[in-house]
C-alpha cells in the first residue's frame, strides 16, 4: 500500500475518541507531525493545531471541520472494510506513531486498534489511554523502569516470550487470547522482553512513556 505520509519524525495520530485538554499539544512536543484520523480532525482544530493530512472515509468528519481544512489535505479512502486506523497507520510511514483518542472510549473501537497493532507489525506505534499506554511488543526491548511498575502483557494469538527484571518471570509460559495472560506484572527495576512473535501487546502506565521512547529507538522492529 502507497504510503500518504512519509516522515523521518516521529507523527501524533489523534483519532476521534475522547482527547483530554492540552494532550495534543503535549504529544506534538514528542512527536511534531500532526495527522487526524477522520473525526480526530476536530480535536486537533480545537487544540489550535492545523493537521499534516486527514486520513479516513470522513463518516465521522463534521461539515464545519472539513470545510477548515485545506482541500489538499483531506485525503478520503472511500473503503469500508478497514477502520480509520488501519486507513491512517496502514498510510504512514515513520519512526513512530503517537496515537491519541483510540483509547478510552468505546470498547469496540479499542479492540479494533488492538487488532491492528499486531496487523500491521512493521509500523511502530504507540497507543496513548488515559492512564496507560499500548504497543505492540517489538522482537527485543531494553527499557529502566522504577521497582513495581505494572507491566501487562496481552497475547493477541498463542505466543511465547522471555524477560529479566520482572517480578514474575514469563520464560516457558504459552500465553493465549483464551488462556494465559500477563496482566498486572511488575518490574523490578530495568526490564529486557524478548517477544518470540509479533502477536504480544505490552502495557505500561503512562507515566513511562518518557522511558519508552528512550528505548524504543534501540529496539529491532518486525
Amino acid at each position: 500500500m502507497n504510503a500518504l505520509i512519509r516522515s523521518d519524525r516521529a507523527v501524533t495520530l489523534v483519532g476521534g475518541g475522547p482527547v483530554a485538554a492540552g494532550e495534543v499539544a503535549a504529544a506534538l512536543d514528542l512527536a511534531p507531525v500532526l495527522v487526524a484520523a477522520d473525526g480526530g480532525a476536530a480535536a486537533a482544530l480545537e487544540a489550535g493545531q492545523m493537521p499534516l493530512a486527514v486520513i479516513g472515509d470522513f463518516d465521522s468528519l463534521d461539515p464545519a471541520t472539513r470545510a477548515a481544512i485545506p482541500a489538499e489535505r483531506l485525503q478520503h479512502v472511500a473503503e469500508q472494510d478497514s477502520t480509520d486506523f488501519h486507513k491512517c497507520l496502514s498510510r504512514i510511514e515513520a519512526p513512530l506513531v503517537l496515537g491519541l483518542g483510540f483509547a478510552g472510549g468505546r470498547m469496540d473501537h479499542m479492540l479494533a486498534v488492538f487488532n491492528v497493532l499486531v496487523r500491521l507489525p512493521r509500523r511502530r506505534a504507540v497507543i496513548l489511554g488515559p492512564e496507560d499506554l499500548c504497543l505492540l511488543a517489538p522482537p527485543s526491548l531494553s527499557i529502566d523502569l522504577d521497582p513495581g511498575t505494572p507491566v501487562s502483557l496481552f497475547p493477541m494469538a498463542p505466543v511465547t516470550a522471555d524477560s529479566r527484571g520482572l517480578e514474575w518471570p514469563v520464560q516457558g509460559i504459552g500465553f493465549a487470547p483464551d488462556g494465559q495472560g500477563g496482566t498486572s506484572n511488575r518490574a523490578t527495576g530495568h526490564v529486557s522482553l524478548n517477544a518470540h512473535a509479533p502477536k504480544l501487546l505490552l502495557m505500561l502506565p503512562r507515566a513511562a512513556l518518557p522511558r519508552l521512547l528512550d528505548a524504543l529507538p534501540g529496539a529491532p522492529g518486525w
